[in-house]
């Protein structure tokens, strides 16, 4: 059973890699709008959610003037990067609590169901070692998709 420090170091962990991996959309957005990087950074911070900046990447790489080999770069990754999203959504978005009896961890889903007549909310899960699994898996991959946003970058002569 996880203990409630290690989980809160991986999901800071997991909170520092996405940050960072996101930060390189502003390449994709320098290089396929084909803009200085300032230019781009405004851009990226003027959209104020992750999957607005990556809709927008997505458009830029699916324009006709976007060679293709790029464009199947460019999709790849933020395609990953949007899977990745899910579980960082998941723990950024939830309450935690631990027994401090038992040490067993449990989170709690801060979003309403709302369907026909009821509504449900704060969906309860166990923070156990497969859910902690799941954060290191999904660091490792933040990883190698923070990678390959460095590799498109050099490749396409994108701004840095």
């Amino acid at each position: 059973m996880p203990k409630f420090q290690d989980v809160l170091l991986l999901v800071g962990q997991l909170n520092y890699t996405w940050t960072n991996t996101e930060s390189l959309l502003i390449h994709m957005i320098a290089g396929l709008a084909r803009v200085d990087k300032e230019t781009a950074v405004v851009i990226f911070l003027t959209l104020n959610t992750p999957r607005a900046r990556i809709d927008l990447v997505e458009r830029l790489a699916k324009m006709q003037s976007t060679p293709a080999d790029c464009r199947a770069a460019v999709l790849d990754a933020t395609r990953r990067l949007s899977e990745e999203a899910k579980l960082r959504n998941k723990f950024n978005h939830c309450i935690y609590s631990f027994d401090p009896d038992s040490g067993k961890g449990m989170t709690q889903l801060l979003r309403i169901v709302d369907t026909k007549d009821e509504i449900r909310y704060g969906k309860i899960e166990a923070l156990d070692d497969d859910e902690v699994a799941r954060i290191r898996a999904s660091i490792a991959e933040l990883v190698g998709i923070n990678r390959l946003f460095w590799q498109i970058t050099e490749k396409f002569g994108f701004p840095t």
